[in-house]
Protein backbone atom coordinates (compact mmCIF):
# COMPACT_ATOMS: atom_id res chain seq x y z
CA UNK A 1 0.00 0.00 0.00
CA UNK A 2 1.55 3.58 -1.00
CA UNK A 3 0.55 6.05 1.28
CA UNK A 4 -0.24 9.61 0.51
CA UNK A 5 2.09 11.64 3.03
CA UNK A 6 2.12 15.74 2.60
CA UNK A 7 3.61 18.52 4.47
CA UNK A 8 1.91 20.36 6.88
CA UNK A 9 3.16 23.50 8.13
CA UNK A 10 3.04 24.16 12.33
CA UNK A 11 0.23 23.20 14.49
CA UNK A 12 -1.31 20.53 11.09
CA UNK A 13 -2.11 23.53 8.97
CA UNK A 14 -1.68 23.43 5.54
CA UNK A 15 -1.44 27.62 4.31
CA UNK A 16 1.51 30.01 4.73
CA UNK A 17 1.48 33.57 4.36
CA UNK A 18 5.11 35.34 3.93
CA UNK A 19 5.75 38.68 2.49
CA UNK A 20 8.71 40.33 1.41
CA UNK A 21 9.98 43.85 1.24
CA UNK A 22 13.35 45.85 -0.59
CA UNK A 23 16.12 48.05 -0.08
CA UNK A 24 15.35 48.74 3.63
CA UNK A 25 13.99 52.03 3.34
CA UNK A 26 12.91 54.44 6.19
CA UNK A 27 9.37 53.63 5.17
CA UNK A 28 9.84 50.22 6.51
CA UNK A 29 9.17 51.66 10.13
CA UNK A 30 5.25 52.54 9.09
CA UNK A 31 5.04 49.24 7.21
CA UNK A 32 6.35 46.78 10.50
CA UNK A 33 4.12 48.36 12.56
CA UNK A 34 1.03 47.81 10.48
CA UNK A 35 2.43 44.27 10.21
CA UNK A 36 2.95 43.68 13.92
CA UNK A 37 -0.37 45.31 14.40
CA UNK A 38 -2.37 42.33 12.41
CA UNK A 39 0.00 39.47 13.16
CA UNK A 40 2.03 39.17 9.88
CA UNK A 41 5.50 38.08 9.57
CA UNK A 42 8.37 39.94 7.03
CA UNK A 43 11.51 39.46 5.12
CA UNK A 44 12.87 43.31 4.82
CA UNK A 45 15.80 42.91 2.34
CA UNK A 46 18.08 45.66 3.06
CA UNK A 47 20.85 47.59 0.50
CA UNK A 48 24.51 48.34 2.69
CA UNK A 49 26.59 50.63 0.87
CA UNK A 50 24.58 52.03 -1.77
CA UNK A 51 22.16 53.41 -3.44
CA UNK A 52 20.67 54.36 0.11
CA UNK A 53 23.21 53.62 2.70
CA UNK A 54 21.41 52.26 5.85
CA UNK A 55 18.20 53.99 7.30
CA UNK A 56 18.47 52.01 10.72
CA UNK A 57 21.23 52.06 13.38
CA UNK A 58 21.79 48.65 14.59
CA UNK A 59 19.63 49.63 17.92
CA UNK A 60 16.69 50.20 15.78
CA UNK A 61 17.09 46.97 13.27
CA UNK A 62 16.59 45.21 16.52
CA UNK A 63 13.73 47.32 17.66
CA UNK A 64 12.17 47.51 14.62
CA UNK A 65 12.04 44.50 13.18
CA UNK A 66 14.46 41.55 14.78
CA UNK A 67 12.64 41.36 18.25
CA UNK A 68 9.42 41.41 16.52
CA UNK A 69 10.59 38.18 14.79
CA UNK A 70 10.65 39.67 11.47
CA UNK A 71 13.93 38.75 9.06
CA UNK A 72 16.88 40.98 7.55
CA UNK A 73 17.98 39.51 4.25
CA UNK A 74 20.86 40.84 1.67
CA UNK A 75 19.69 43.14 -1.18
CA UNK A 76 22.98 43.73 -2.68
CA UNK A 77 25.75 46.02 -1.11
CA UNK A 78 24.98 48.13 -4.69
CA UNK A 79 21.69 47.05 -5.50
CA UNK A 80 23.14 45.37 -8.67
CA UNK A 81 21.63 42.65 -10.88
CA UNK A 82 23.36 39.15 -10.48
CA UNK A 83 22.56 38.37 -14.08
CA UNK A 84 24.72 41.48 -14.95
CA UNK A 85 27.57 40.59 -12.82
CA UNK A 86 30.73 38.73 -13.47
CA UNK A 87 30.81 36.24 -10.88
CA UNK A 88 33.61 37.87 -9.14
CA UNK A 89 31.64 41.20 -8.41
CA UNK A 90 28.26 39.27 -8.11
CA UNK A 91 30.41 37.54 -5.33
CA UNK A 92 31.78 40.99 -4.34
CA UNK A 93 28.51 42.49 -3.67
CA UNK A 94 26.41 39.73 -2.14
CA UNK A 95 29.81 38.60 0.67
CA UNK A 96 29.93 42.78 1.35
CA UNK A 97 26.09 42.79 1.73
CA UNK A 98 25.89 39.84 4.10
CA UNK A 99 29.02 40.97 5.87
CA UNK A 100 27.77 44.21 6.95
CA UNK A 101 24.59 43.04 7.66
CA UNK A 102 25.54 40.28 9.85
CA UNK A 103 27.49 43.07 11.75
CA UNK A 104 24.36 45.14 12.38
CA UNK A 105 22.19 42.27 13.49
CA UNK A 106 24.03 39.94 15.20
CA UNK A 107 22.38 37.43 13.35
CA UNK A 108 23.46 34.67 10.82
CA UNK A 109 21.80 36.15 7.23
CA UNK A 110 21.26 33.13 5.07
CA UNK A 111 18.29 34.77 2.78
CA UNK A 112 18.60 37.06 0.17
CA UNK A 113 16.36 39.20 -3.00
CA UNK A 114 17.97 39.84 -6.03
CA UNK A 115 18.46 43.19 -6.90
CA UNK A 116 16.80 45.24 -9.91
CA UNK A 117 16.39 42.84 -12.56
CA UNK A 118 18.49 40.03 -11.33
CA UNK A 119 18.58 36.51 -12.67
CA UNK A 120 15.74 37.34 -15.56
CA UNK A 121 18.18 38.70 -18.21
CA UNK A 122 22.37 37.46 -18.54
CA UNK A 123 24.15 41.08 -19.68
CA UNK A 124 27.86 39.29 -19.38
CA UNK A 125 27.21 35.86 -20.83
CA UNK A 126 26.75 34.36 -17.47
CA UNK A 127 24.33 32.15 -16.27
CA UNK A 128 21.88 30.96 -13.47
CA UNK A 129 23.82 27.81 -12.38
CA UNK A 130 26.91 30.04 -11.60
CA UNK A 131 25.16 32.40 -9.87
CA UNK A 132 23.13 29.47 -7.85
CA UNK A 133 26.61 28.27 -7.13
CA UNK A 134 27.86 31.15 -5.84
CA UNK A 135 25.08 31.87 -3.46
CA UNK A 136 25.20 28.21 -2.39
CA UNK A 137 28.95 28.58 -1.34
CA UNK A 138 28.09 32.46 0.24
CA UNK A 139 25.56 29.85 2.50
CA UNK A 140 22.84 32.04 0.92
CA UNK A 141 20.09 29.13 0.91
CA UNK A 142 17.14 30.70 -1.09
CA UNK A 143 16.65 34.43 -3.25
CA UNK A 144 13.66 35.54 -4.08
CA UNK A 145 13.23 36.27 -8.16
CA UNK A 146 11.02 37.97 -10.07
CA UNK A 147 8.19 37.62 -13.16
CA UNK A 148 5.02 36.96 -13.86
CA UNK A 149 2.94 37.17 -10.71
CA UNK A 150 0.87 34.03 -10.32
CA UNK A 151 -1.67 32.51 -8.08
CA UNK A 152 -0.39 28.72 -7.81
CA UNK A 153 0.43 29.30 -4.42
CA UNK A 154 3.14 26.28 -4.81
CA UNK A 155 6.53 26.41 -2.78
CA UNK A 156 9.69 26.78 -5.19
CA UNK A 157 11.28 23.73 -6.37
CA UNK A 158 14.74 25.73 -6.36
CA UNK A 159 14.79 28.55 -3.05
CA UNK A 160 17.73 30.22 -5.10
CA UNK A 161 15.25 31.17 -7.29
CA UNK A 162 11.52 31.54 -5.34
CA UNK A 163 8.83 32.94 -7.46
CA UNK A 164 6.56 34.98 -5.16
CA UNK A 165 2.65 35.05 -5.34
CA UNK A 166 2.00 38.96 -6.35
CA UNK A 167 3.48 42.55 -5.62
CA UNK A 168 1.15 43.85 -3.54
CA UNK A 169 0.19 46.54 -6.80
CA UNK A 170 -1.01 43.82 -8.92
CA UNK A 171 -4.84 44.34 -9.90
CA UNK A 172 -5.99 40.48 -9.01
CA UNK A 173 -3.96 41.09 -5.35
CA UNK A 174 -7.24 40.63 -3.65
CA UNK A 175 -8.76 38.00 -6.31
CA UNK A 176 -5.52 36.16 -5.50
CA UNK A 177 -5.91 36.59 -1.82
CA UNK A 178 -9.61 35.06 -2.08
CA UNK A 179 -8.41 32.05 -3.57
CA UNK A 180 -6.15 31.68 -1.77
CA UNK A 181 -8.19 31.91 1.51
CA UNK A 182 -11.08 29.24 -0.09
CA UNK A 183 -8.34 26.89 -1.18
CA UNK A 184 -9.93 23.69 -0.02
CA UNK A 185 -6.58 21.43 1.07
CA UNK A 186 -8.80 18.64 3.58
CA UNK A 187 -8.55 15.04 3.53
CA UNK A 188 -11.61 15.03 1.59
CA UNK A 189 -10.61 16.60 -1.67
CA UNK A 190 -8.84 14.60 -4.37
CA UNK A 191 -4.75 13.79 -3.14
CA UNK A 192 -3.28 15.88 -6.12
CA UNK A 193 -4.93 19.05 -4.44
CA UNK A 194 -3.75 18.40 -0.94
CA UNK A 195 0.00 19.86 -1.55
CA UNK A 196 0.38 22.69 0.99
CA UNK A 197 -0.02 26.29 -0.44
CA UNK A 198 2.01 29.68 0.21
CA UNK A 199 0.82 33.33 -0.36
CA UNK A 200 3.86 35.16 -0.94
CA UNK A 201 3.31 38.64 -1.42
CA UNK A 202 6.27 41.48 -2.05
CA UNK A 203 6.66 45.50 -2.86
CA UNK A 204 8.84 48.31 -1.57
CA UNK A 205 7.37 50.20 1.19
CA UNK A 206 8.29 53.71 -0.41
CA UNK A 207 5.40 52.67 -2.73
CA UNK A 208 2.74 53.44 -0.10
CA UNK A 209 4.09 56.90 0.59
CA UNK A 210 4.09 57.70 -2.76
CA UNK A 211 0.99 56.97 -3.93
CA UNK A 212 -0.18 57.65 -0.50
CA UNK A 213 -2.27 54.33 -0.77
CA UNK A 214 -0.88 52.77 3.09
CA UNK A 215 -4.43 51.96 3.65
CA UNK A 216 -3.98 49.19 0.53
CA UNK A 217 -1.43 47.61 2.32
CA UNK A 218 -3.96 47.69 5.45
CA UNK A 219 -6.75 45.88 3.74
CA UNK A 220 -4.50 43.02 2.82
CA UNK A 221 -3.13 42.32 6.06
CA UNK A 222 -6.97 42.89 7.61
CA UNK A 223 -7.96 40.26 4.92
CA UNK A 224 -5.48 38.03 6.16
CA UNK A 225 -5.06 38.53 10.29
CA UNK A 226 -6.45 36.10 12.75
CA UNK A 227 -6.82 33.10 10.17
CA UNK A 228 -6.39 29.91 12.17
CA UNK A 229 -5.64 27.67 8.66
CA UNK A 230 -2.60 29.99 8.24
CA UNK A 231 0.92 29.68 9.53
CA UNK A 232 2.75 33.64 9.47
CA UNK A 233 6.18 33.04 8.34
CA UNK A 234 9.26 34.84 6.89
CA UNK A 235 10.64 33.54 4.26
CA UNK A 236 13.92 31.66 6.24
CA UNK A 237 11.23 30.17 8.40
CA UNK A 238 8.99 28.87 5.08
CA UNK A 239 12.67 27.48 3.85
CA UNK A 240 14.10 26.27 7.61
CA UNK A 241 10.60 24.23 7.48
CA UNK A 242 10.85 22.61 4.13
CA UNK A 243 14.17 21.78 4.47
CA UNK A 244 13.11 19.76 8.45
CA UNK A 245 10.31 17.97 6.47
CA UNK A 246 12.87 16.62 3.51
CA UNK A 247 14.96 15.37 6.01
CA UNK A 248 12.73 13.26 7.76
CA UNK A 249 13.83 9.78 7.40
CA UNK A 250 11.57 6.76 6.85
CA UNK A 251 11.78 2.77 7.52
CA UNK A 252 11.38 1.11 4.20
CA UNK A 253 7.39 -0.22 4.82
CA UNK A 254 6.68 3.73 6.06
CA UNK A 255 5.72 3.19 9.22
CA UNK A 256 8.23 4.45 11.05
CA UNK A 257 9.44 8.43 10.40
CA UNK A 258 12.41 9.85 12.45
CA UNK A 259 12.89 13.45 12.75
CA UNK A 260 16.83 14.25 12.90
CA UNK A 261 16.17 18.33 13.07
CA UNK A 262 15.68 20.59 15.91
CA UNK A 263 12.45 21.57 14.47
CA UNK A 264 9.05 19.58 14.85
CA UNK A 265 8.25 19.21 11.86
CA UNK A 266 3.93 18.01 10.69
CA UNK A 267 2.89 15.79 8.44
CA UNK A 268 -0.81 14.49 7.25
CA UNK A 269 -0.37 10.83 6.17
CA UNK A 270 -3.79 9.94 4.27
CA UNK A 271 -5.68 12.65 6.09
CA UNK A 272 -3.99 11.91 9.61
CA UNK A 273 -1.87 14.38 11.14
CA UNK A 274 1.18 13.79 13.10
CA UNK A 275 3.84 15.70 14.46
CA UNK A 276 7.25 14.57 15.12
CA UNK A 277 9.46 16.41 17.56
CA UNK A 278 13.05 17.22 17.24
CA UNK A 279 15.21 13.85 17.73
CA UNK A 280 11.70 12.00 18.00
CA UNK A 281 10.96 8.10 16.07
CA UNK A 282 6.89 7.83 15.81
CA UNK A 283 4.99 5.32 14.38
CA UNK A 284 2.32 5.82 11.60
CA UNK A 285 -0.65 3.25 12.21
Amino acid sequence: MIRSVFMRYPEGKAKAVTFSYDDGVIEDKKLVEIFDRYGMKATFNFNCERPNKFCFSKEQIEEYFLSKGHEIAVHGAYHRANGNLRPIEGIRDVLDCRLELEEKCGRIIRGMAYPDSGITQMGNFGSYEQIKQYLTELDIVYSRTLGSDNNSFTLPADFHAWMPSAHHDNPKIFEYIEEFLALDISPKKYHARRIPRLLYIWGHSYEFEKKGNWDHIEKICARLANNDEIFYATNIEIYDYVEAYKRLVYSADGHLVYNPTLIKVWIDVDGVLYSIGSGETIRIV
